[in-house]
């Protein structure tokens, strides 16, 4: 994996999950054990990202990376927003707060957020909904950072090898959180949307030259063995690093993902308009066949209905984001946690190994 080489020891990085999961104490205790650490700069402001990375920098100085959210076009129906709005009126009143104002912008501050890390690089840069063009990647190739874009499908990672990145994350449809589309289509939605990690491994491989890291539902080292056995140069997880004392997950979502009371998982567009896996719990049954596409608007008007629901101590209210093998967490540190996986990796190798005729 050419402009990944040397960032890490064992091929583990850690997934930058917005929204508070990601914090400067996880990223550098999986990069202190030999993985690569994120931050998430989603949903943040321009300061408040840089604040983070300096932060991080005083804990550790091994090489991690930032994610950036690519800007959103409007939305395409305000009226289905509004509709929307009104059938979130008795949650509103459930949790004595209100609604959230749906114009904030759609573009996340990327601009901003672009100008801080040319003017003092870091060493990986990631993009999520979208990507970059070429005058972005070269900028940045230019401070001496690896891009990587996050795709969804062979044709993404055809997009993101013209724009000249470095390597693609490619997000299989078993993955926790947003699906890192880059055109969200509702048309797309339903049972059969997405492809299963191994087989979009194999797509993107055939379709680009790129270097791969592999996400979506990986919780055990075995797994990411299979991963690198399909063509993937490294694995990245991010509901495996949820439940560690260093994310900045809430508690009641910590708890959630081995709950009994919370047995699957599906996509929905219920808490911010676009497509992300999450914890069947009673919102997501009742507002998610309802929701309208139209990221980050809604993202903003159930935002306060999801930290009051926090507030409350009630779990049902909140976006409990979460992969496929969530059931498999294991509460442990970030960085007991990357060695656990690189043991257990070298354990399914090695097993392999020795099956081979």
């Amino acid at each position: 994996m050419a402009p990944l080489n040397g960032l890490f020891e064992h091929p583990i990085v850690q997934a930058p999950m917005a929204g508070g999961a990601s914090t400067p104490a996880l990223a550098a205790a999986v990069g202190d054990a030999g993985g690569l650490g994120f931050l998430a700069a989603g949903y943040k402001t321009p300061a408040a990202m840089y604040e983070e990375i300096k932060q991080l920098r005083a804990r550790t100085s091994r090489p991690f990376g930032v994610n950036l959210f690519m800007p959103q076009p409007p939305a395409a129906d305000p009226a289905a927003i509004e509709v929307y709005a009104e059938q979130l009126a008795g949650e509103s009143a459930w949790y004595r707060t209100p609604l959230g104002e749906t114009d904030q912008g759609s573009d996340d501050g990327y601009e901003a957020k672009l100008a801080v890390l040319l003017d003092d690089p870091v060493p990986v840069v990631s993009f999520t909904f979208g990507c970059p063009d070429r005058t972005v990647v070269d900028a940045l190739a230019k401070a001496g950072t690896v891009t990587v874009v996050t795709v969804t499908s062979a044709a993404e990672a055809l997009a993101a090898h013209e724009a000249g990145a470095d390597a693609v994350c490619v997000q299989g449809i078993e993955a926790g959180g947003h699906q890192g589309t880059h055109h969200d289509d509702p048309h797309a939605d339903g049972a059969g949307a997405g492809v299963g990690l191994l087989a979009l491994v194999a797509e993107v491989r055939e379709a680009v030259p790129l270097p791969v890291v592999a996400a979506g539902g990986l919780m055990r080292g075995a797994q990411v063995a299979a991963v690198l056995a399909a063509g993937a140069s490294a694995a990245q997880l991010g509901t495996a690093f949820l439940v560690c004392p260093e994310s900045g997950a809430h508690e009641l979502h910590k708890r959630a993902l081995t709950d009994p009371r919370f047995v699957r998982t599906e996509l929905t567009r219920a808490f911010s308009g676009r497509p992300a896996r999450g914890l069947v719990n009673r919102f997501l049954r009742e507002h998610g066949p309802y929701a309208p596409a139209a990221y980050p608007q809604i993202h903003y008007l159930t935002s306060g209905l999801r930290k009051a629901a926090a507030a409350a101590g009630d779990p049902q209210g909140m976006n409990l984001w979460a992969g496929q093998g969530h059931r498999l967490a294991r509460e442990l540190p970030a960085g007991d946690l990357v060695r656990l996986l690189a043991a257990e990796l070298d354990a399914a190798r090695s097993s392999l190994a020795t099956r081979r005729p």
